[in-house]
């Protein structure tokens, strides 16, 4: 098994999870496959007049549940198998969250920052078009992931409704909360990451004041979280973006560096700090650090150097089975990725929900919802994770895969 596919890692964790499972040989059998997968390749008019052409996915993972709910992603090293893996991770991430969703997820080969504005949005609506045979508000809701944003919902939205003849915000979230956005959205993966973290902070009897954090990767969840832990009185001490990162021992000024990463795209330079790399970030000797970038960060070749006592996974698929079984051998406490970070696509449904209604809620009711379902998925982690004496990534997955299971056999195979 190649460690870096996704995919492959997806699956070598659904078996892991299934041994702990009674599952009809045909059901395990049947879990293990997207129900669709569409690729699709169309032409995009440059600015300057050239044609281009991108590829772009969607792919269903399950539909037992509900609807498909899952990101988009916009990001230059998009393959089919990691679009697969995203999509099987978000049904056990909507399962385990006690949402009526199965799981999905897009995306398009393109660095959207050689686009110009215009190119994006073109690009965007084109392949909204595409992806429109499977997208609609009671069948397949995307929402942002990486590389995508607000604005890129927004066209999107807009795009489906064009072709409907009339609105219908529904069809994807994450919006702006002028078009039917939910406010809280943008923040909830980042809450979310640390009301889990806070959690299992709990549990091993590690202060919250002045607990030292690391985060890798500091775009919308990273940076919410670092907030997020610094209004919490702890002190983030690294902070790492595609370009490089600082750290300072003393803790770093979280809304100024914030500050600065929105006007430079980068915190590369932040006065008061170090330099310090990915590798090094991920090495230090912390209470919580939470990889909220790619997939495949800590691998073997580097989870033996992981020195953290909470890993937080703020990314989908930061740690390979490989380096999990390094890290818990280690008794680092490990909050999984379809556990931490499901705070997203909590508040993903609430926005669904509001839209359907045309009825909107107050932030706080928002933000009390999102603290519930996180809160309640831990305890029920930890306690699954307890009777079995197993991982808690395991225990996470057999929750998750579990009330899917029963749901196919109560629905039964058609026809």
């Amino acid at each position: 098994m190649a460690e870096n596919n996704a995919y492959q890692n997806a699956l070598a964790q659904y078996d892991k999870a299934v041994a702990h499972l009674k599952l009809k040989r045909g059901i395990a059998e049947y879990l293990r496959y997207p129900k669709r997968e569409l690729t699709v390749n169309f032409p995009v008019k440059l600015d300057g007049g050239d044609v281009k052409i991108f590829t772009g996915y969607r792919v269903h993972h399950s539909t037992t549940l509900g609807p498909t709910k899952g990101g988009i992603r916009f990001h230059h090293d998009v393959t089919l198998d990691e679009v697969r893996a995203l999509a099987m991770w978000m049904t056990w991430k909507c399962s385990l969250m006690g949402l009526p969703y199965g799981g999905a997820k897009g995306g398009v080969i393109v660095d959207p920052k050689t686009l110009s504005a215009n190119e994006l949005e073109t690009l965007t609506r084109r392949y909204a078009t595409e992806i429109s045979i499977l997208m609609n508000p009671k069948g397949d809701v995307p929402a942002p992931d990486v590389g995508t944003t607000p604005q890129i919902m927004a066209w999107i939205m807009d795009t489906y409704s064009m072709h409907q003849g009339f609105s219908l915000p529904a069809v994807v979230t994450g919006k702006p909360v002028e078009i039917g956005g939910s406010l809280g959205r943008i923040e909830a993966t980042g809450r979310g990451v640390m009301f889990a973290a806070r959690e299992a902070m709990k549990q091993i009897n590690l202060p919250i004041e002045n607990a030292t954090v690391a985060v890798q990767g500091f775009g919308n969840v990273g940076s919410i979280a670092a907030r997020a832990a610094h209004e919490m009185e702890m002190k983030v001490v690294a902070v790492t973006d595609v370009s490089g990162g600082v750290y300072n021992p003393n803790g770093l000024d979280i809304p100024a560096l914030i500050g600065r990463f929105n006007d430079n795209r980068s915190v590369v330079g932040f006065p008061s700090a170090d330099s310090i790399s990915n590798d090094e970030l991920l090495a230090l000797k912390v209470d919580v650090l939470i990889p909220a970038a790619l997939e495949n960060q800590i691998t073997s070749a580097n989870a033996s150097a992981v020195k953290c006592r909470v890993l937080a996974e703020g990314a989908n698929g930061p740690t390979t089975p490989e380096a999990d079984d390094i890290l818990n051998d280690k008794g680092i406490f490990i909050i999984p990725d379809i556990l931490c970070n499901g705070g997203g696509v909590v508040v993903s449904y609430l926005e669904w929900v509001q839209d359907l209604q045309s009825f909107f809620w107050e932030e706080d009711e928002i933000n009390k919802q999102l603290e519930r379902h996180v809160v309640n998925a831990f305890k029920r982690v930890l306690g699954e994770a307890q009777q079995r004496n197993i991982d808690n990534r395991t225990a996470a997955q057999v929750l998750a895969i579990r009330r899917v299971a029963e749901a196919l056999m109560i629905r039964g195979i058609y026809p």
